[in-house]
């Protein structure tokens, strides 16, 4: 199958492919994910999506910033894959997209979060040669603020 790859740069953009989001955060409101990326997108955030045709399969956020312990890194944020297409390379696709760019950035590193639940991703990652470094740890102040 033929699939391409764009990267989305602005928030229009972002905002067309809300029905392949909503398959990680089902309750998101056009909104709410409006504000939300009104904030990330002056911050380097960007996505890049897999299309079939004119559908979105697939879909990633990243960003790039710079830590104290690992320089400039590139982190994948709100990572999703139509289950339809799951086990078929879409999220491959993605994550080589991802290196290929951080690399081209100049980053030192990939960086990204899995909840401790979600094996399937843990699985997928680990494939793809990620590892834990650490933990991330969370102290959540008010859950209406939140999406999941």
């Amino acid at each position: 199958m033929d699939y391409t790859l764009k990267e989305l740069t602005t928030i229009p953009e972002m905002l067309d492919q809300i029905d392949t989001i909503r398959f990680l955060y089902p309750n998101i409101s056009v909104e709410k994910y409006s504000s939300f990326l009104s904030e990330m997108v002056p911050h380097n955030y960007t996505q890049i999506a897999v299309f079939e045709d004119k559908t979105c399969i697939g879909i990633t956020g990243c960003w790039s910033a710079t830590k104290l312990w690992t320089g400039k890194y590139l982190e994948i944020d709100n990572f999703v894959v139509n289950p339809q297409y799951r086990s078929k390379g879409i999220g491959k696709l993605l994550t080589d997209f991802v290196e290929k760019k951080a690399i081209e950035l100049g980053c030192s590193s990939i960086v990204l979060d899995a909840f401790t639940g979600n094996f399937g991703a843990h699985r997928f990652y680990y494939n793809q040669g990620y590892a834990p470094k650490g933990f991330h740890f969370v102290k959540i102040l008010d859950e209406n603020k939140m999406t999941v």
